[in-house]
């Protein structure tokens, strides 16, 4: 991008977003260039001041400021029940639906052998190290559902029923190929009150 106009550099970065086109980062683009430097001084405030604060939490793996997330930090927090998610904004999701009594494991992705995501680029480790101390009751898996999700939805049965007594799948009713995060609450929420338990016969 090194010999791109700086108006273009900025349309190129914003087009890699999620969900925006080129159209759509020239918009942006043009907007910011219209509010002046008090608004592009607040973009690169925001910016910066996330890059510098936010870390993982040294528990769960949820976006956080401190050693732990608001969540890993509620002692209200059912620590019996832990749900398995890929990305923080699957985790939000859950919470928004008011599914959240409980605390989460936040893999960071999803296994993906074609795009070279094995199971050392994820936070599994972590995951057996946490059941391994006791306490889990359940583990529920909320992983995508998708071709890769439900692949990572075994390896974390296989991983976990060793350790755990019971551990649940959200229920079918999610749509193939869906994203946890754009879906609606109601939908959700029949999901979680739907889980089984998690059988592996289909993969012996």
């Amino acid at each position: 991008m090194k010999g791109l106009p700086s108006l273009e550099r900025v349309v190129v970065v914003l087009s890699r977003f999620p969900g925006i086109g080129p159209k759509s980062a020239r918009r942006m683009a043009y907007y910011l260039l219209r509010r002046g430097q008090e608004a592009t001084g607040e973009l690169i405030d925001a910016l910066e001041g996330m890059r510098a604060q936010i870390r993982s939490c040294e528990q769960c793996h949820n976006l956080s400021e401190a050693a732990l997330c608001w969540i890993c930090a509620d002692p209200s927090r059912d620590r019996g029940r832990i749900c398995v998610v890929e990305e923080p904004s699957d985790l939000l999701a859950m919470e928004k639906a008011g599914l959240g009594q409980g605390v989460y494991h936040v893999l960071g992705g999803r296994l993906s052998p074609l795009d070279g995501v094995g199971p050392d680029a994820l936070h599994l480790a972590s995951l057996e190290q946490r059941l391994m101390q006791g306490g889990c009751l359940e583990l529920i898996v909320a992983t995508n559902p998708t071709v890769e999700g439900e692949a990572t939805a075994h390896f974390v049965a296989h991983l976990a029923q060793p350790l755990v007594a019971r551990v649940t799948r959200l229920a079918h009713g999610l749509p193939m190929g869906g994203e946890l995060e754009y879906l609606d609450e109601s939908t959700l929420y029949q999901a979680m009150l739907g889980r089984r338990v998690f059988s592996l016969d289909s993969c012996d």
